[in-house]
């Protein structure tokens, strides 16, 4: 069976993360739009990131410009916005397609694992899979949940 800790990601700044290498932690993947209405969860996001990292907790943020062209920009681009805009201090990839036949495998996997109102796809940016200390998927939010509306889920896992 596979898990979430099966997959790597390109980092903004070029480097390959396994992610593996989160092991043992619980994750947020979200995949983010820095010209977005949602765009400022970045600040909820972080607050979950300051609140819970101490607990073994992460999130995951992978741009993508698949929904109304709300993420134009280079990596190091976005890196930099949410850098300035949020003080980001989570990781980031590349710009990466969470649906279609170029969807990153990890997105694959997370819509395979817990479908959404779309079934397999992910409807808008700023969608979020919370996935357990094993690397399994535990559950899915829709872009409209603030980021503080998932802290008791966060907890439930922790």
């Amino acid at each position: 069976m596979s898990t979430v800790m099966d997959f790597s990601a390109t980092l903004s700044n070029g480097n390959e993360v396994a992610l593996g290498d989160y092991a043992g932690k619980v994750l947020l993947i979200v995949n983010t739009a820095s010209k977005c209405g949602f765009t400022p969860q970045y600040t909820g996001l972080e607050s979950l990131q300051k609140t819970y990292s101490a607990n073994g907790f992460s999130v995951l943020a992978f741009p993508c410009n698949q929904f109304g062209k709300q993420e134009p920009g280079t990596s190091e681009e976005i890196k930099d916005f949410c850098n300035l805009n949020y003080d980001v201090t989570f990781l980031m990839s590349t710009k990466v397609d969470v649906n279609g036949k170029n969807a990153h495998p990890l997105f694959k996997y997370l819509k395979s694992e817990l479908k959404g109102k779309l079934n397999d796809s992910v409807k808008w940016n700023f969608s979020k899979f919370l996935i357990d200390r094993d690397g399994i998927p535990f559950k899915r939010f829709s872009s409209t949940v603030e980021p503080e509306d998932i802290a008791a889920s966060i907890e439930e896992v922790l």
